[in-house]
């Protein structure tokens, strides 16, 4: 699935819009800014995926500093046949630059 800008998210953010987020970066940075989604890390995505299993088919946004982690989170879960993953192109550090 396509993947989704910063814009594009804090716009669907701002009208209210209930969206599955995925933050997959580490607590300490996740601690120190978040917009508000679901703390899971990387390293810990494989032993979550059963709390995850009723999102299968449903759009999930995943994002964290860069965009990096969250393209393997992307790939990961697309395996594991979530249908609707998104990453969050250019990350926190994109939000931030833009939304502060």
């Amino acid at each position: 699935m396509e993947d989704i800008t910063v814009q594009e998210l804090k716009n669907r953010l701002d009208q209210g819009e209930a969206l599955n987020i995925i933050d997959v970066r580490e607590p300490w940075e996740y601690e120190e800014f978040n917009i508000g989604g679901k703390l899971i890390s990387l390293g810990s995505l494989p032993e979550h995926l059963d709390e995850l299993s009723d999102l299968k088919d449903a759009e999930i946004i995943v994002h964290c500093r860069s965009g990096a982690r969250s393209a393997t989170a992307k790939a990961f879960l697309t395996q594991q046949g979530f249908g609707k993953v998104r990453n969050m192109l250019g990350g926190i550090m994109d939000w931030r630059a833009n939304f502060g």
